[in-house]
């Protein structure tokens, strides 16, 4: 006898902007896991909840409007359905936008994934005009369908007791078959016979049919499982004769066949399911749609919202974290033995945890998932979309790119808004040479107390120019290329302060559990060199280097503490120069190029632990190495440049 399942595995899949992160969230609190992909910079968020006598386990899949191989995220879900096969699949659609959803449906469908849908802002439908008969829409799908308002929790609790009912075998399903035109299933037939009978291991781990589906739509992914399969060449050659013929009978492109011939499908169940009972009236949402993204007035709101965004994290973060930074001080300080650098390098980098966390990091949570739960985000990356082309990224780089200003941090883990990894590489690289708070205060204190306040914004100047230069150069040679911005515009709504409030934690916890032991860890390596006296040691090897730039030795021990702390690069120049006259140490020449190295060179070790934590170590070391390349290069040149002006 067969030992009772106790373990229910539950996939979610969904286009994106369909409130399926917001389901997630209503059903798992903060029992959850956030995590990459292995081998992949997309994120991976599994929850875990008990669900009467069954130990449930909900993976939250990337939002895909399609099952191809066209992006990471369309390639985790579908070979997470297909190789890893969840209990079940609970599909949650968008149920004023029902044409459109159903394309992922009828894929799952495909893919023989044991499926229940979730019919979610059926509030939003309703208001628009649309009913849509449930029970005659399960009846067509022969899956169940719940109707759902995952933002204010209705109808959650059922979606979840339907598919645990129909991962243990309570509920049986009779998913109709996503029927063709009578040329494409002639040819499915015929390419679905050959595959079973010359890869009868390929289709043990894939649906035959689907994979033929596949071959005819030429997935390169599916392409390449086939050929490094035993007899796989003859397959192809077949499905490259088929695909052949049918072109030549439809006279188009066999992808926009197999795509017209879908929604064909899919308008045949809309017709029978959905009726609009009045004409929509303009909603105040919609009204909010046409200002935020009109050519003059969602640039003005954009440009006043950012500045706001700016401020809280920049102005209000600095304020907080010097708040903060003081009162530890004062409690943990007088604790601390003077004689003892690694213990004094260790509470420092308790402290240096706890003032980026609180001051930059929730904050800038707060506010990301805000803009994206009430649907601002895809408006802001609309609107500067054709500006951040011009650097191969779009519109919604802009973001943390701003946020960068405040904080690297926040904004490197804000790369993964970004599609691709290339876009979420390229994202970063640029981040980390944006001058956060931090980085500000150097340039302040020193080209802004003695030279003036223009010649730091020169300076500032300067940085976008690198930044934008960099941008390009990375973007031709990093491969592949720029992706253009297509993205649905959700109807906007009021965000849930829960689910805002849950994400927030999750994040964040995430954050100080991997952050707060390498800061930790890391300041008391520095306080031991210190203690050993090899802080001198390395000042003396960087030296040579440093004097290239035209920087006195003096400079090195305050860069070495500025890759823990960017603010602690003042504190230990002004420690290792015995004197806060600046001026009597470095000439104006040396303050600028010693500033621009600053902005430039080596991130501070929180970056360096996000960077590592979305791009794994070997992209983070090429970002570091590229920024070390960019410093010396820029500042080198930026000294020779003075002398040659007769700046001293």
């Amino acid at each position: 006898m067969s030992k009772p399942k106790t373990t229910i595995r539950i996939a979610l899949a969904a286009n994106a902007n369909t409130g399926k992160s917001t389901f997630f969230n209503q059903v798992t609190g903060a029992s959850q896991h956030v995590g990459n992909w292995p081998g992949k910079t997309v994120e991976k968020v599994e929850g875990f909840i008990k669900f009467g006598p069954y130990d449930v386990h909900i993976l939250d899949l990337p939002g895909t409007y399609s099952l191809s191989a066209y992006s990471e995220e369309e390639m985790i879900a579908r070979e997470y359905i297909a190789v890893h096969k969840p209990d079940v699949v609970l599909n949650i659609i968008d149920a004023s936008a029902i044409e459109r959803n159903l394309y992922l449906t009828v894929q799952l469908l495909e893919l023989e994934a044991l499926l229940v849908v979730a019919l979610n802002m059926v509030d939003i439908a309703a208001k628009k005009g649309f009913k849509i008969n449930v029970e005659r829409f399960s009846g067509i799908l022969g899956v169940p369908v719940i109707p759902m308002v995952a933002i204010s929790g209705r109808g959650v609790g059922e979606a979840l007791s339907k598919a645990v009912e129909v991962a243990l075998g309570k509920i049986k399903t009779s998913p109709i078959r996503v029927v063709y035109g009578l040329e494409v299933e002639k040819a499915l037939s015929k390419l679905a016979d050959e595959l079973r009978e010359k890869l009868p291991s390929l289709c043990k781990l894939y649906p035959a049919r689907w994979l033929a589906i596949k071959l005819l739509e030429e997935d390169e992914d599916i392409l390449r499982k086939v050929a490094s399969e035993p007899g796989g060449s003859e397959v192809i050659k077949l499905s490259e004769k088929i695909v052949k013929e049918l072109e030549a009978i439809h006279g188009e492109p066999i992808q926009v066949i197999i795509a017209s011939e879908r929604y064909t499908f899919i308008n045949r169940i809309v017709k029978e399911v959905l009726t609009v009972e009045k004409e929509p009236l303009i909603t105040f949402g919609e009204r909010l749609d046409l200002l935020t993204t009109h050519m003059i007035w969602g640039y003005f709101l954009l440009a006043v919202l950012m500045s706001s965004v700016f401020a809280s994290v920049f102005i209000v973060g600095g304020f907080l974290s010097s708040l903060i930074e003081h009162y530890l001080s004062i409690l943990m300080i007088p604790l601390m033995p003077e004689d003892s650098g690694f213990i004094r390098g260790l509470v420092d980098g308790l402290i240096a945890g706890v003032v980026l966390i609180i001051p930059y990091v929730i904050p800038f949570y707060l506010i990301l998932f805000s803009l994206e739960n009430s649907g601002y985000l895809p408006r802001a990356a609309f609107l500067l979309d054709t500006l951040m082309h011009k650097i191969g990224l779009h519109g919604k780089a802009f973001i943390p790119l701003l946020l960068g200003y405040g904080c690297n941090v926040p904004a490197c883990l804000g790369c993964r808004i970004m599609e691709t990894s290339r876009e979420k590489l390229l994202l970063g690289l640029m981040i980390t040479m944006i001058p956060c708070a931090a980085r500000t205060i150097v340039i302040l204190s020193l080209v802004g107390e003695y030279l003036g306040i223009h010649v730091a914004l020169t300076i500032y100047a300067l940085d976008l120019i690198v930044v934008f230069i960099i941008g390009r150069i990375a973007s031709a040679v990093l491969p592949g290329g720029p992706i253009g911005l297509i993205m649905e515009m959700p109807p906007y709504k009021m965000p849930s302060l829960k689910v805002i409030a849950v994400e927030t934690y999750v994040r964040v916890k995430e954050f100080i559990v991997m952050a707060f032991p390498l800061l930790i860890v890391g300041s008391g390596f520095v306080g031991l060199l210190n203690d050993l006296n090899l802080l001198k040691e390395l000042s003396n090897i960087l030296s040579p280097a440093l004097n290239l730039l035209g920087l006195p030795g003096v400079t090195s021990i305050p860069l070495i503490f500025g890759i823990l702390r960017k603010e602690l690069t003042i504190a230990m120049l002004a420690e290792a120069a015995g004197t806060t006259s600046f001026n009597t140490v470095l000439t104006p020449r040396q303050m600028v190029v010693f500033s621009i190295f600053t902005v430039l060179y080596i991130p501070c070790v929180a970056t360096i632990i996000a960077m590592f934590k979305e791009y794994g170590f070997t992209r983070t070391i090429l970002i570091t190495l590229t920024n070390i390349v960019v410093a010396i290069t820029v500042s080198a040149l930026a000294n020779i440049a003075l002398i040659s002006i007769g700046v001293v």
